[in-house]
């Protein structure tokens, strides 16, 4: 494999990571629920408090070569707090194109991920995956990650839209 490098994310990488993001979705079988834009998501990750952080994992050129480096996975993560535990990191997406599946760049963006953690004082890291996702349950249990659904029985909702105005009176 050429270089690769892991590194945080930049307002110009935006329209790369909508890619990924995109790819993401289609992978999951969710496509159609993408919205967000390139806008929004420079606008909320890249002001004054942004409300998320990420990861860009990239393909260097080798030496010599004209084309620049290519982002080719991503980590999108942002901090929450665990009245039990405290300080804690989510990351809400991970992704890398399948062509470089299988190379380790996935476990580099989580040992990234769980480092920023660490170095901003989290006592956990968590992430959640669809129930058909085998590849990617094995990967997070062989770097210790523990299935909260098998151990403790945690199921996750979501309020969206509608049913957000409606519980507001909105």
């Amino acid at each position: 494999m050429a270089s690769l490098r892991i590194r945080e994310a930049k307002e110009g990488d935006c329209a790369d990571i909508l890619r990924l993001v995109r790819e993401l979705a289609e992978y999951e079988k969710l496509s159609d629920q993408v919205t967000i834009s390139e806008e929004a998501l420079r606008a909320d990750g890249f002001g004054e408090n942004p409300f998320y952080h990420c990861l860009v994992a990239e393909i260097l050129p080798a030496p010599g070569e004209l084309q620049g480096p290519c982002a080719v996975g991503y980590g999108l993560y942002y901090f929450v707090y665990s009245t039990w535990k405290g300080r804690s990191i989510y990351l809400e997406d991970i992704y890398v194109t399948p062509e470089y599946r299988g190379q380790g760049i996935g476990s580099k963006i989580i040992t990234k991920v769980a480092e920023v953690a660490l170095d901003k004082g989290c006592s956990q890291f968590r992430l959640a995956v669809l129930d058909w996702n085998k590849r990617a349950m094995d990967l997070y249990k062989a770097l210790g990650a523990q299935d909260l659904t098998e151990a403790e029985g945690w199921h996750s909702f979501r309020f969206e839209g509608e049913a957000m105005r409606e519980m507001a009176g909105r």
